[in-house]
């Protein structure tokens, strides 16, 4: 039964030039930056902004802050499934590889996968299922189930021949901290991921990317003004160089900047007790166009387009693929 479900991947240059194709999923960041009358200046702008951010972070042996550049692809995961109906795929998941070019020796090296991930089925989940699942107060409610489906899909993903042949290591995930929780400081400072913060209970976000096999730490660092989440298997501070982890920092820094310009392009950096807000005023804007409302009804679109052709028509063959194959463990 494991066997009914196998992966491909596909990639894509990320640069000024991108073009999301037909199957890209939209509310993908970098996909909503390539859309509209300045999409290739929205481009170049948030490129100049990871280099630089990517540099100054590097600042080791670079005098100039112009050692580096990262180089991206886009990774698209496609599921293929064996199924009464025949065999079918569905665009499963996508996120951001790096490379990094060391401009004083030529030489390029592997960064960190799993920028910017996102996926069809947390599009389900949080669109569909969890509007659905609501109390007497009208608050969500996540059934005991959710995420379980997605949980399996992504873990069978990493252990598959497609993603083994391709990446040596694991990706981390990085994104936004939650803005219905307090963080507090802790003491302790990485070198490069900065200072780590803690909060008293998981949010929603950590609970599910639990059921991936993930769990979570915050960093905020060096000219960062708020933490960011750091999802990741194994050992977040062993098993990744500096350079490693400085591709994940800038290149998702960048992207929350204009994404979240209340929480990450703050005039004031977050104190030692922080709760992020999205109704801060003081921050900075980017001159980087991104249409949010536009991203959210998105979400909402691919969620129901996700049950429609993926959820719905496969329900029994996902639901005793899932309940046979094996989760390991984290």
């Amino acid at each position: 039964m494991p066997d009914a479900l196998t992966f491909s991947i596909s990639s894509t240059e990320f640069n000024e030039n991108y073009t999301p194709s037909a199957d890209s999923r939209l509310t993908t960041n970098f996909a909503n930056l390539a859309r509209g009358e300045h999409c290739q200046q929205n481009l170049r702008n948030a490129l100049t902004m990871i280099n630089r951010r990517f540099n100054s972070l590097a600042h080791w042996d670079n005098p100039d802050g112009e050692r580096y550049a990262l180089e991206l692809e886009i990774i698209s995961a496609n599921v293929h499934l064996n199924s009464m109906q025949g065999d079918q795929d569905f665009p499963l998941l996508e996120m951001l590889d790096t490379s990094i070019l060391d401009r004083k020796t030529g030489v390029r090296s592997r960064g960190a996968i799993g920028n910017n991930f996102s996926s069809y089925v947390r599009d389900y989940d949080f669109s569909v299922v969890l509007p659905e699942s609501i109390d007497a107060t009208g608050r969500p409610v996540p059934p005991a189930d959710f995420g379980d489906l997605h949980g399996r899909l992504f873990e069978h993903f990493l252990n598959s021949a497609a993603y083994r042949e391709r990446f040596e290591q694991l990706p981390v995930i990085c994104i936004s901290v939650s803005t219905s929780k307090i963080y507090r400081r802790n003491g302790n400072r990485h070198p490069v991921l900065g200072w780590e913060y803690r909060q008293d209970e998981d949010s929603l976000t950590d609970a599910y990317f639990a059921k991936m096999g993930l769990r979570v730490r915050y960093f905020m660092p060096e000219g960062s003004v708020a933490p960011l989440a750091f999802y990741f298997r194994g050992d977040l501070l062993g098993d990744y160089t500096d350079l490693q982890l400085i591709s994940l920092i800038s290149t998702m820094e960048t992207f929350q900047k204009i994404y979240r310009p209340e929480i990450y392009h703050a005039n004031s950096p977050a104190p030692a007790i922080y709760q992020p807000s999205l109704g801060a005023q003081d921050f900075s804007p980017t001159r980087i166009s991104y249409d949010r409302e536009e991203r959210t009804q998105l979400g909402k679109i691919q969620g129901k387009f996700t049950e429609e052709h993926f959820i719905a028509p496969h329900r029994e063959l996902l639901e005793s693929w899932a309940s046979n194959c094996t989760v390991p463990a984290a």
